[in-house]
């Protein structure tokens, strides 16, 4: 629990309790799971107007310095190169079996990138950077940085209405500008499958803006559960669940994040493995689940065959509010992941009946201008 004395605290600690927050243990940090309306209402109020998370526990940094996009090609797939100041790119590290250590976003600056990582691989991927590319662009991470998402349809009348500079801004870039009284960078993105923003803030100013937003008759605060049932209808994958250093971009389903020139190139750690699995398909895919009935199927629910023979297992598993309906996501033989596939999921020891299915499970409503 949040007493845990090895446990770390966010800038909105403070706030979170005096919200009432039920805070547990994660990636290291005491967090918000809920508050008292519940993950149900939260996720439905992020869908309908807009919630406030605080994701201030990921890692923020810079790599500056001429080079710094090129270097840091040497460790991804993305094509960082091409990026025009202020854009936005979405990419992995890779080791050298094509696994991935973890996922990241990138975005272009005059004197760099501007990189925001996982709160569990944070360290191990800054320590990999610095050791890897070093000598060609200076890492400098951000600690006194905090990160607050705003997410959901009404989050872009909130900006407008408090920071004029974020009007007509399109999905995936990065401005610099004043959220009220408060110096921010706003990235158009986040992890819940609707328009929004994360936003990087001085840790020592984190609250102020907090309150400030919560202040906006549409926002409301959103724990880690709504979170994490947001983004699974979002389709989208939690590092550490459904990406990991045993799974390659081409299994998850990602290929659509690495450029024509980074396929044809390669140039990264692990790019046999990825170049092979994209002009022969992958052995495995992660794919979409629909359950039938209302049980749903946890991670680490076996998938099997029509003889019950194991072909996979579920990697994410939960309700979907906006479904209104279990849904899951998983890896299956390719063999098996055509949408409408029936396979069987073993839940307390039954196989229930259910499908192979298309993600997301709710749409993306991403503003692309």
């Amino acid at each position: 629990m949040s007493d845990d004395e090895n446990l770390k605290f966010t800038p909105l600690d403070a706030l979170h309790r005096s919200l009432g927050a039920k805070m547990v243990p994660f990636a290291g940090y005491a967090m918000p799971v809920h508050y008292p309306a519940g993950i149900l209402n939260e996720h439905l109020h992020t869908r309908a107007a807009a919630g406030l998370f605080d994701v201030s526990h990921m890692g923020q940094a810079l790599l500056l310095g001429p080079d710094a996009a090129t270097a840091l090609e040497t460790l991804v797939p993305g094509d960082l190169q091409v990026l025009k100041e202020g854009a936005t790119r979405y990419t992995q590290l890779t080791d050298d079996n094509g696994g991935i250590l973890d996922d990241l976003m990138a975005t272009k600056r005059n004197d760099g990138l501007y990189l925001v990582v996982n709160a569990a691989c944070k360290d191990a991927d800054f320590a990999r950077i610095d050791a890897k590319i070093g000598s060609r662009a200076k890492l400098v991470r951000l600690d006194d940085r905090a990160l607050l998402a705003l997410q959901g349809p009404k989050a872009a009348e909130v900006m407008a209405r408090l920071a004029p500079d974020s009007v007509g801004q399109k999905f995936m870039t990065l401005r610099a500008g004043k959220i009220g009284a408060f110096d921010c960078w706003f990235t158009r993105s986040g992890y819940t499958g609707e328009d929004g923003y994360e936003i990087s803030v001085p840790a020592s100013q984190a609250e102020g803006l907090a309150k400030l937003l919560l202040d906006q008759p549409e926002v409301k605060p959103i724990g880690l559960g709504a979170r994490d049932s947001l983004r699974l209808e979002a389709g989208l994958c939690l590092y550490g669940h459904d990406i990991d250093t045993t799974t390659s971009p081409i299994e998850a389903d990602l290929v659509w994040s690495i450029s024509k020139r980074r396929r044809a190139e390669g140039g990264f750690p692990g790019a046999a493995r990825v170049q092979k699995e994209l002009a022969d398909g992958p052995s495995r895919k992660r794919v979409g689940i629909l359950p039938e009935g209302r049980a749903p199927a946890r991670e680490g629910t076996e998938i099997v065959d029509a003889n019950g023979n194991k072909i996979g297992i579920v990697t994410s598993g939960g309700f979907g509010p906006t479904v209104n309906g279990p849904i899951a996501m998983g890896y299956v033989p390719a063999s098996f992941a055509q949408p409408g596939t029936p396979v069987g999921l073993v839940v307390r020891g039954k196989t229930l009946p259910a499908k192979i299915a298309g993600m997301p499970f709710a749409p993306h409503r991403y503003f692309r201008g």
